[in-house]
């Protein structure tokens, strides 16, 4: 009927929103393979001026880790106290912010030193961390992610995250790239990318079966851990405990 607007459409309208659009499903292709440290249980990674810079994991062994690209080798890092469990981390405005898990304590490094400047609160569980170089954007194995004050760490604004209108749960390791969010989905070989405006669902990177058989252990856990150059647009992923960093393409 002439003029008719369907309700649907009319109620995304009053709230400010858009429908679900559709979901891309992407594969990959492996353009380049390194050496990743098997003790890390990698909760962050980031690229930095030629150097990865990752957050690791579990009770008494969580550091702060600068590492070189072609080996994998650790060149300086910061241990945390047996007392908290390192997190997501990002890098903003030549500082590094690294979680905690259940401790809501944020470390605040200089990047060019590793020098610890200091700490601070935040209110609620941390999982994942990246930075759209304005705000920190954190999850906390939920569906929502917070937009937060790198001078406070107070909320800003959150989105909740769906996909073909359902909320995501599990979020955790974050990076941002070229304006969207990619996130791990913990437990899982899925990396979903998200709009950060409408918190919606854009496209899902499955990568089941990219560290193969041969090279898993008894100890090797799942993917976790996104970096990226934006000067060359290169894309990194690896796992916790994982033997091997991949850097990918999707297609």
């Amino acid at each position: 009927m002439k003029g008719f607007i369907p309700t649907c459409l009319l109620l995304f309208a009053l709230l400010g929103v858009g429908p679900e659009t559709a979901v891309k499903q992407y594969r990959y292709k492996i353009e380049e393979v390194l050496p990743h440290n098997t003790g890390s249980y990698t909760q962050g990674l980031f690229f930095h001026e030629g150097h990865f810079y990752e957050s690791t994991g579990q009770y008494g062994s969580s550091i702060l880790a600068k590492v070189d690209i072609p080996s994998g080798r650790i060149l300086s890092s910061h241990a945390l106290d047996r007392t908290y469990f390192g997190e997501g981390a990002c890098l903003l405005n030549g500082l590094i912010y690294q979680l905690t898990w259940t401790e809501r304590t944020c470390f605040i490094y200089d990047v060019s030193t590793l020098k610890l400047l200091g700490t601070r609160r935040y209110n609620r569980e941390g999982w994942g961390l990246t930075t759209n170089g304005t705000d920190l954007i954190m999850s906390d194995g939920t569906s929502t992610l917070y937009f937060l004050d790198p001078n406070t760490l107070q909320d800003r604004r959150s989105v909740r995250v769906t996909k073909n209108g359902k909320p995501v749960e599990n979020l955790n390791e974050l990076e941002y790239i070229a304006g969207e969010i990619w996130a791990n989905i913990y437990l899982s070989d899925d990396i979903v990318i998200i709009n950060p405006a409408t918190g919606q669902v854009t496209g899902v990177v499955d990568l089941k079966g990219i560290l193969p058989a041969t090279l898993r252990t008894r100890s090797t856990d799942v993917l976790n851990g996104i970096a990226y150059d934006s000067q060359t647009k290169s894309i990194w992923i690896t796992g916790k405990y994982w033997p091997r960093v991949y850097k990918i393409s999707l297609y």
